[in-house]
């Protein structure tokens, strides 16, 4: 088995001993496509926006920009896990969230939790992808 650490151009910094994303050669043709949580935060560590609506969208453009290291894409996203710090969110990220997986429909998790690492950020977005090579 072979993986790969994802690290992309622009990515927001990382705080401490793992990578934006991992690529895992399941042999067969197939690779598995880990991106850990994202969140709202610039590489310079700063909150993107204060609005749940934009920080929704920010985190999809940088799991895109994740998957796209790893010749991936949300169509092969096959599990997603959001954290929400308001649950009453939920009808404001819904609708992004359906953009985005519009074509691959993966199975979700959508929890409200207390608090996430960076202050001011309200959502929290990691997946799982498989692809063919």
């Amino acid at each position: 088995m072979f993986k790969e650490s994802l690290m992309p151009e622009g990515g927001a910094e990382i705080m401490g001993a793992y990578s934006h994303g991992l690529k895992v050669n399941l042999g067969n043709n197939k690779e598995m496509i880990f991106v850990t949580g994202q969140i709202a935060q610039d590489s310079n560590g700063n909150v993107v926006c204060e609005d749940i609506e934009g920080q929704t969208e920010y985190v999809f453009e940088c799991i895109q920009k994740i998957l796209k290291e790893a010749n991936s894409s949300l169509d092969d996203v096959v599990k997603a896990q959001i954290f929400l710090t308001d649950i009453n969110n939920f009808s404001k990220v819904s609708p992004i969230r359906n953009k985005y997986f519009a074509n691959s429909k993966p199975v979700s998790t959508l929890v409200e939790v207390n608090s996430l690492v960076k202050k001011g950020c309200k959502i929290e977005i990691e997946v799982i992808a498989i692809k063919e090579k």
